[in-house]
């Protein structure tokens, strides 16, 4: 899932760090301890973003950004239906080696909703961001854009939570049961707009 970081220092930094702060976490580590992990000095990370915690947060949001590459590519395929369509998205989103990326995600995440100044721009650009990439193929499969928008709010709120809890509880099982009931409910709701009966 992660893109080449070809002759781009910052990049190559940003690479490294997404790997080491998703295995690890944030902690308690210092500028110079994370530097050092990096195979770099803290002066290149203060010269590359500013501080420790501008790195976190280029760090998240480089983690969101994959995220939403990742359902942006789940809607290529227009032959699909939108049942279809989240069940593989969401299969991808939880696999076990993506883990640490949700990990780090949620993580980070938390710190923004604490209040942390560093990390309100992690807050910026939700939901636009994430509609973007859905509310055309919403739309196509004949939502208003006020259906779509809030759908896709739903789907969001549904998929995060499944998130945390698969991370907390380690039940795919469990998680892939109740997002199966998500997409039951989605499943009906394609019925109601094409005119057939509720499932």
């Amino acid at each position: 899932m992660a893109p080449g970081s070809g002759g781009d220092p910052k990049q190559q930094l940003l690479e490294r760090a997404l790997g080491y702060l998703s295995e690890h976490g944030i902690g308690d580590i210092s500028l110079r301890e994370l530097a050092a992990a990096l195979g770099t000095s803290h002066r290149m990370l203060i010269y590359h973003f500013g501080s420790k915690e501008g790195l976190f947060v280029a760090v998240v949001q480089e983690a969101d950004r994959r995220q939403r590459q990742l359902l942006a590519s789940s809607f290529v395929n227009k032959d699909l239906d939108l049942v279809t369509l989240g069940r593989s998205f969401w299969r991808q989103l939880r696999s076990p080696a993506v883990a640490p990326l949700m990990r780090l995600f949620f993580e980070l995440y938390a710190q923004a909703l604490q209040g942390r100044a560093y990390a309100q721009p992690v807050l910026a650009g939700f939901p636009d961001a994430w509609l973007e990439p859905v509310l055309p193929a919403l739309m196509a499969a004949g939502l208003t854009e006020g259906e779509a928008r809030a759908e896709t709010r739903l789907g969001i709120a549904v998929i995060r939570g499944l998130l945390l809890d698969v991370l907390a509880t380690g039940d795919l099982a469990g998680v892939d049961a109740a997002h199966e009931a998500y997409l039951a409910y989605l499943a009906a709701r394609q019925a109601q707009r094409a005119g057939g009966s509720p499932a």
